[in-house]
């Protein structure tokens, strides 16, 4: 499971015209579902989003974690962050989770987000969905919990 965190002052996401998600200060997260991705990896990710350290302390450094300063946490589904990128000129989603076990991912990833942190926006999977945000930094990290191996026999 991969997710593309970004430090922002401020992030929305739109679906025909609709925000249906909005944050002040905190985390926007672009979320992608990989083949062999599963609950595990679902709460690992979100143990890491909610406890990664991108926020400045009182000297200037990266010491504090969404959960220390409090802030928004806007989850955004987005398949093409498991697109397999290292060949050619087009992107191949076999290592993208199926479209249905991708959504109950993500669902269940938001629904743990919403039981673990007080502020907690979403996108729409499936939808068309304009995101706007203000980078503070900026910063960006992109973080991955490999998927599952084969299942053994």
């Amino acid at each position: 499971m991969i997710g593309l965190l970004q430090r922002v002052s401020e992030a929305r996401v739109e679906v025909a015209g609709e925000t249906v998600g909005r944050i002040g200060h905190g985390l926007l997260v672009l979320i992608g579902v990989e083949r062999g991705d599963g609950e595990t990896q679902a709460e690992r990710l979100l143990e890491r989003l909610l406890g990664y350290r991108v926020f400045a302390d009182a000297e200037g450094r990266m010491n504090l974690s969404l959960r220390d300063v409090e802030g928004g946490l806007l989850l955004v589904p987005q398949f093409t962050l498991a697109a397999d990128t290292r060949k050619g000129m087009r992107p191949s989603f076999t290592t993208a989770a199926a479209p249905a076990e991708g959504e109950k991912l993500f669902r269940y990833l938001a629904d743990r987000a919403h039981h673990g942190h007080p502020t907690v926006a979403e996108g729409r999977f499936g939808a068309d969905m304009q995101v706007s945000l203000i980078n503070d930094g900026p910063v960006t990290f992109q973080l991955r919990v490999a998927p599952a191996g084969p299942a053994k026999e």
